[in-house]
């Protein structure tokens, strides 16, 4: 099998960075647990206060989106529901996807239907590798285009919540490995226009969400490294989300070296007080020591991305409680749009965090 080239790094659009708003396919992708659900819903719903037309595509067996946009609303299903005005959320199921492409294909929807739901049809399907990304990718393909043939395009952005970072891979991959392996057909074509699609600078942008953690960040340079050798989907900015906020105050006292001894300091208060409901200040000492130790980690790893990607990082403070609003989404949503190369250059976590 024949392997492309590497894209070169000057092929993709990495400088400057574009205004999500400006995109017309946003990828949200990251290591599960990382918050990659909540950013593509934030970036959805605030686009589309902003007056865009959007449509948010999740993929996967379960259904999750429906409830961060309007919580207690029922699943959305393939066809899609608005959730929100000027906001539709669909979910892709690669047997109805598979099965609306073939009926349009062969024009025979009713056949193609009772044709994929036999059982022996769905094991042969089940063992075959990578139909499922191709047609999904497709569907996407195909969301993207919805009005285009009455030259009014339905939607101004798709924002797609796709597989976590290992199987985003694959996911994005496809399209050339059925390239590589078909030469010519309607298969063929298909992966050719989805891949056209995903490498396009002018609408793609690939948005990584990673944590300050190691395994996060491992991943995400891992999957960075990917993107830009093998796949070429244009990508300028990583999201950090739930990052720690600097626990003291950045007014407090320091000595020569710039430390602070806030530990020593707090130890040093009268043990006895009027007020024996507080903590004994050797608690408290230890309380911020471990608070201390856990903001330095944090930072560590926040700046070891930065480091291994060389892209601007976008970051997210932790939220107490976590996201559970709308009004959360919509915040959460103003700081993903905000210059990423604003957050590179206030990179003191002491003078984010007193910002946040």
């Amino acid at each position: 099998m024949r392997e492309r080239p590497p894209v070169a790094k000057e092929e993709m659009s990495e400088s400057p960075p574009k205004s999500l708003l400006d995109c017309r396919l946003v990828i949200v992708t990251g290591k599960g647990g990382c918050g990659k659900t909540t950013v593509a819903a934030a970036v959805a719903l605030g686009a589309a206060q902003r007056g865009l037309r959007v449509a948010l595509v999740e993929m996967g067996r379960d259904e999750h989106l429906h409830g961060l946009i309007k919580p207690g609303s029922a699943p959305v299903g393939y066809e899609g529901r608005e959730l929100s005005p000027s906001l539709r959320v669909f979910h892709i199921d690669p047997f109805a996807a598979l099965a609306e492409y073939l009926g349009l294909q062969i024009g025979m929807h009713s056949l193609v239907k009772k044709s994929l739901n036999q059982p022996a049809f769905k094991q042969l399907l089940a063992a075959a590798p990578g139909w499922r990304e191709l047609i999904t990718l497709g569907k996407i393909g195909h969301i993207e285009n919805f009005g285009r043939d009455t030259g009014r395009l339905t939607y101004d952005l798709i924002v797609v919540d796709a597989p976590a970072s290992g199987h985003g891979l694959t996911f994005l991959d496809v399209p050339r490995v059925v390239q590589s392996a078909i030469k010519t057909g309607p298969l063929q074509r298909r992966a050719r226009d989805v891949e056209a699609l995903i490498q396009d600078p002018e609408r793609t942008r690939l948005l990584p969400v990673s944590l300050a953690e190691e395994l996060p960040v491992r991943e995400t340079a891992e999957l960075i490294g990917r993107v830009r050798d093998d796949i070429g989907t244009p990508l300028d900015r990583v999201v950090v989300n739930r990052v720690l906020p600097c626990p003291f105050p950045p007014d407090l006292p320091r000595n020569s070296d710039g430390s602070d001894n806030f530990e020593s300091r707090l130890e040093t208060l009268p043990r006895n007080t009027e007020l024996g409901c507080l903590p004994s200040p050797q608690v408290l000492a230890t309380c911020s020591a471990r608070q201390r130790a856990r903001f330095e980690l944090n930072d560590h790893y926040v700046r070891e991305l930065a480091n291994r990607v060389d892209l601007p990082l976008v970051r997210i403070g932790e939220v107490p409680g976590g996201i559970e609003r709308r009004s959360d989404l919509l915040l959460l949503a103003e700081q993903l749009f905000s210059d990423p190369t604003a957050h590179a250059r206030n990179s003191d976590p002491q003078d984010e965090a007193s910002s946040q």
